[in-house]
């Protein structure tokens, strides 16, 4: 079997050979075909087409038959691929029973067969990317309780802001997360089968209609709408938004993981490995490859997702164009998303944690990242007010003589009334001014958990 990629050079890196396949010409055609086999089924089930003609239909629905360059030649004189595929399908089946061949198609649309083979590539596709998005929240699971007391500098417009643990920051991540896969899972469940004929009203089955639907929706496992949906993109537009949102979560991954590896921060690395983020002319080049990837897809995803949320306008019971606008936008999206979320689960089941560096960062101000915990400190003793001039002034003092904050808070004869020494060095340790951290991990935690 040959590469999945239609793109050798490119989609190894952005996409997954899984998503690949479950969106490649093979397996959309091979979906169509899935419907028009399901279909034959249930309208013998439902007594519409003899039982006689099911197996040579049946037998007739593997993609492999058909030449795809054929076909789409064919489809770009049609306007869709679903009019060639029925043509020779028909002539398929015919080669084998001439009678069987009558009832190909029967009473259905051109619509029902790719909306119904798109709903089935996309089942396929959550299945695995689900598998890597339950890897990914369990890593960052294991991060967020693994580093729950590893402290380091929370960073607000950039800046040093105040102390926080890289636990909280695994958990934020990790509770982002799974929002993300309760959309998907949504949206997911929503995917259901279209069935509606020519118009929506099923009409060429007569009274038959909704038992074929019904039949046809237990053949192929997929709910059954209340009514067909050729017009309502809701459920299209639904899952790209789903995705979208989830690949600007792993975009936020990547952004900040990105920054720690700078040398100048240094606080957490890419896994590393022979051929791993190199530079073409300086080898000791160590470039965060995997975060190149999530913000890539982060900064694309909204653009594809606002395309098929445009196309939810549709016209009449049939769209024309809005429609057309889904083929490749939505399988472009979900390819994306699918190689970042492989992307991301590796980089943080192997991702480096330099603890020493995140407590050294947290030095680099000497003391003035603690000067919110000092400033509360001191305010339950000497007002807020006071207390706020008297921790500004050392604070200043601190940046222009380049020295220690605790210092000169030391050196206050106000403060010194108030903060013995070892109070002072309470107030100046990191992990003491980290508030709600250690619960909020603990609930992101129980949330990953199910409890």
């Amino acid at each position: 079997m040959g590469s999945p990629y239609a793109d050798p050079l490119l989609d190894p890196l952005f996409t997954t050979a899984e998503a690949a396949d479950a969106f490649g010409p093979r397996a959309r055609l091979q979906g169509m075909l899935d419907f028009e086999a399901a279909l034959a089924r249930a309208e013998a089930r439902a007594g519409v087409v003899p039982a006689a003609a099911v197996p040579a239909i049946a037998a007739a629905c593997d993609a492999a038959l058909y030449d795809l360059d054929a076909l789409g030649a064919e489809a770009a004189l049609a306007g869709n691929t679903a009019i060639p595929m029925v043509g020779h399908l028909t002539r398929k089946v015919a080669e084998a029973d001439a009678e069987a061949a009558r009832f190909v198609h029967w009473g259905a649309t051109s619509q029902d067969a790719m909306d119904t083979g798109l709903v089935l590539q996309l089942h396929r596709y959550c299945d695995g990317l689900e598998a890597d998005l339950a890897r990914l929240a369990d890593g960052l699971a294991a991060l967020a309780d693994r580093h729950r007391a590893t402290p380091m500098v929370a960073r607000t417009w950039l800046q040093h802001a105040l102390p926080t643990s890289f636990g909280l920051k695994a958990a934020v991540l990790l509770d982002a997360l799974g929002r993300d896969r309760q959309r998907l899972a949504a949206a997911r469940g929503r995917l259901a089968l279209q069935f509606g004929g020519a118009a929506g009203t099923l009409a060429a089955l007569g009274d038959a209609g909704l038992r074929v639907a019904a039949a046809l929706a237990a053949e192929l496992s997929l709910p059954l709408p209340a009514l067909p949906w050729h017009s309502s993109r809701d459920r299209v537009a639904e899952i790209a938004a789903a995705l979208a949102i989830l690949a600007g979560t792993l975009g936020t991954l990547g952004r900040d993981v990105s920054l720690m590896m700078q040398m100048e921060v240094g606080e957490a690395f890419e896994p590393a490995g022979p051929g791993r983020g190199g530079s073409s002319t300086m080898p000791h080049k160590r470039n965060p490859v995997s975060c190149a990837v999530l913000l890539a897809t982060a900064s694309r995803a909204p653009a594809l997702a606002g395309g098929l949320l445009a196309a939810q306008v549709q016209e009449h019971e049939r769209g024309l164009g809005g429609w057309h606008a889904e083929w490749q936008a939505l399988p472009e999206l979900a390819r994306l998303v699918a190689g970042a979320t492989r992307h991301a689960a590796g980089l943080v089941a192997g991702l480096t944690v330099d603890a020493e560096r995140m407590r050294a960062n947290l030095d680099l101000t000497r003391g003035l990242i603690m000067a919110e915990a000092v400033t509360m400190a001191l305010g339950e003793r000497l007002g807020r007010m006071a207390a706020h001039e008297r921790v500004a002034e050392a604070s200043r003092r601190a940046a222009a003589e380049g020295r220690r904050l605790r210092d000169l808070l030391a050196e206050d004869p106000a403060v010194a009334a108030v903060l013995d020494g070892a109070a002072l060095d309470a107030l100046f340790d990191p992990l003491h001014y980290t508030g709600s951290a250690a619960a909020f991990i603990d609930r992101a935690l129980a949330g990953h958990r199910g409890g």
